[in-house]
């Protein structure tokens, strides 16, 4: 399974990583092939200053080795190894009426003494996070989610909407940090799904990544935008970094494993403002989006 899931990804990166360069018209992915010290390694694309892309990056990695320290805590166990490998990706557009996007999708295993499977799972989603909000974008993001759901199982997206609605939580700002999308974790096999059906409703969703964004993209990219819009887009992102360095999992694993600093700290937008109690007018698209965002809605009908 790791095998298949790591030939996947690799081939889910080309595909997303053509169509984004097609798309941006300018700017080319750079590749940076990286190893690490304890075991595997990775591929990380970054695309910058493009057309429609300020910044943005689509990352594979595959790692191994002795659990770290943090991983033993969580597993309740004193010694053993791992595999870990997934995608992840963030992309930061240039104009504010085009929304960033981020999505991950990943594989671990952990081994015994003998090198047996101890535990296996997946992981990933993929979420929307608009400067300004047309709803149906909002709906086709989550329409498309919802689809590939529905191939699988007519409760997962369901689930996994509500459970990315919580993630993506800021807490500290009690408000989301988008408009939502799926998220999901620990998917392992059970009496109804075996480990070959985790794997086939994860490469659905990964599938469904360039159909649920591309023409959200394509449709707002030429939007005329002014300073104001500009600048309340990298207000908007400030609160994206806040989750990012204050609650997201993934980014706080990596810090605290001794990981790729330069992968970690990729999803991170190029130029951020932080304006002292910065608060939109009232009645403007600007406050509409902060209601959404502080009482998450259902964009399609279940």
């Amino acid at each position: 399974m790791k095998n298949k899931f790591h030939k996947y990804i690799e081939e889910l990166q080309d595909a997303i990583t053509s169509r984004i360069e097609k798309l941006d018209g300018k700017a080319m992915f750079e590749e940076d092939l990286w190893e690490r010290e304890e075991g595997g390694g990775g591929r990380t694309r970054v695309i910058e200053n493009g057309a429609v892309f300020e910044k943005g990056g689509v990352n594979i990695s595959a790692v191994h080795g002795e659990l770290p320290e943090v991983l033993r805590n969580q597993f309740k166990v004193k010694e053993g190894n791992f595999f870990a490998c997934g995608l992840s990706l963030v992309l930061h557009p240039t104009n504010p009426f085009v929304p960033t996007v981020h999505a991950n999708w990943r594989y671990f295993e952990m081994y015994d003494a003998e090198g047996n499977i101890v535990t296996q799972w997946f992981g990933g989603g993929q979420d929307l996070t608009p400067y300004y909000l047309f709803d149906e974008d909002a709906t086709h993001f989550h329409t498309v989610c919802k689809s590939a759901c529905d191939l699988h199982n007519d409760g997962f997206y369901k689930n996994f909407k509500k459970t990315c609605d919580e993630y993506f939580w800021n807490s500290h700002r009690n408000e989301a940090r988008g408009i939502g999308g799926l998220f999901f974790d620990y998917l392992k096999e059970n009496d109804e799904f075996s480990i070959e059906d985790r794997f086939n409703f994860v490469t659905q969703v990964g599938n469904s990544f360039l159909e649920s964004y591309v023409p959200i993209v394509e449709k707002r990219k030429e939007i005329p935008f002014t300073k104001a819009h500009k600048d309340w887009q990298e207000v908007r992102r400030g609160r994206y970094v806040e989750f990012n360095l204050v609650h997201d999992r993934g980014t706080l694993f990596g810090l605290k494993t001794n990981g790729r600093i330069e992968s970690i700290l990729m999803s991170l937008p190029p130029i951020v403002q932080w304006k002292y109690n910065h608060q939109p007018e009232k009645g403007s698209e600007e406050a509409r989006l902060l209601e959404v965002l502080m009482n998450p809605k259902e964009w399609v009908s279940f």
